[in-house]
């Protein structure tokens, strides 16, 4: 067969080139071991699979293991690298897609990607996040912390740099389960209102903060970011790891809607993950697409120049930015080998295809983040009719010492 002796060549080609620890065996029985010590092994279920290793990249290798073309055998972080592998020495470097300029965010598109994305199912999400249900990065102070309190250091960092005080209102855009506003609401005496699209996460939000007797100092909203209405009514906004979700497009809105929201004086904190590439384009060798087709349907990552110059442009002061990527590589390792311990209770959860999917995306973010890929900052900025006062101090010593 034409494609096999291709596909034989290459493999030829490749155990000159490289060391993977890697064995394939094809349906007839046939297995190429490109190491003497292998720790992955990838099983192609029939001929027309072998499509997939003709010039690959991660999409490709991504949706032949999603669709059930190949099956893999090793550790998930290892079955990574070995596609990775893969993709540089067969496929060559692919650099990421150009932003698409159609605006592909529209209300009614927006709530079904975030839908597809977050409505698996509260049970899902638990085995792998920690007790608070937290969905974004975590915050390490020193490396040793488990999930739980590292994503607790996290959600108190956030109310630090913010400034909270007892009496403030506070909005999360974008506020997943709740946890950052009942936090907020007990912790630092704040009125907090978080929104979300995720009907499910809508449900269990408003179940946790009635659970903790938070319900008289906050809830959650089932509301889309664009129809909030009013002006300057928060005195502080949080939006963390939402702006993923917006498009490049929609930033000037996105940020506009925040200065509308936000009082004279007030702080605001956003917290996402962005491109490396300054033209903000997807994350390369395949990586993008596959995120595109299979996790966020829609999401774009802008360059953190794009962030910084749509917050100015829409009256907001840049006063910080701290990049955490190395926390986001942490806290995806930490999601990803939570998931595999749980793999059998996740499959009463999810089908194959989509634990498949997961799988796939935990481990490979957390290489991503790793190989600096892709990046993730907090970028606190002010409003102030005044250019002589800002509502943060001159240091900041206070995010670290709590005065």
């Amino acid at each position: 067969m034409l494609l096999e002796s291709q596909v034989e060549k290459a493999i030829d080609d490749l155990k000159r080139r490289a060391d993977l620890p890697l064995a394939i065996e094809l349906w007839n029985g046939k297995r190429y071991a490109l190491a003497q010590q292998t720790s992955v092994t990838i099983r192609v279920a029939n001929a027309g699979a072998l499509k997939y290793f003709i010039d690959p990249d991660l999409a490709k290798l991504g949706e032949a293991y999603v669709e059930g073309h190949v099956d893999v055998e090793g550790p998930i972080q290892e079955v990574l690298r070995a596609a990775e592998g893969l993709s540089r020495h067969l496929g060559g470097e692919k650099k990421g897609r150009r932003p698409l300029v159609v605006n592909l965010h529209t209300r009614s598109l927006d709530a079904k990607a975030i839908q597809y994305h977050y409505d698996v199912s509260n049970e899902f999400y638990a085995l792998f996040l920690d007790r608070e249900m937290v969905y974004s990065c975590a915050y390490f102070k020193t490396g040793d912390e488990d999930i739980h309190l590292a994503q607790a250091q996290k959600l108190d960092h956030l109310c630090r740099k913010l400034r909270l005080q007892p009496g403030d209102k506070l909005l999360d855009i974008g506020c997943g389960w709740g946890a950052l506003v009942r936090w907020a609401a007990r912790h630092y005496g704040v009125e907090a209102t978080g929104v979300t699209l995720s009907e499910n996460q809508h449900r269990l939000a408003n179940e946790r903060i009635k659970a903790d007797g938070l319900a008289g100092r906050c809830k959650v909203l089932l509301q889309d970011y664009r129809d909030i209405p009013g002006a300057a009514l928060y005195d502080k906004i949080a939006s963390v790891g939402m702006f993923e979700h917006v498009g490049l497009r929609n930033l000037p809105l996105y940020f506009g809607a925040i200065r509308r929201l936000l009082k004279d004086g007030g702080i605001v904190m956003n917290h996402g993950i962005t491109s490396i590439d300054p033209e903000s384009r997807a994350v390369g060798l395949g990586a993008g697409e596959f995120i595109g087709k299979y996790v966020f349907p829609h999401g774009e990552l802008p360059h953190v120049s794009l962030v910084l110059k749509e917050m100015a442009a829409a009256g907001l002061e840049v006063m910080d930015v701290e990049t955490l990527r190395l926390h986001y590589a942490r806290t995806l390792r930490h999601w990803s080998d939570r998931l595999e311990a749980n793999l059998a209770a996740a499959r009463k959860h999810a089908d194959e295809k989509r634990l498949r999917i997961w799988r796939t995306y935990l481990a490979g973010c957390a290489h991503a983040f790793a190989q600096r890929w892709v990046s993730i900052q907090q970028v606190l900025a002010t409003q102030s009719a005044d250019p002589r006062a800002s509502p943060l101090p001159l240091t900041r010593d206070y995010i670290y010492s709590g005065s």
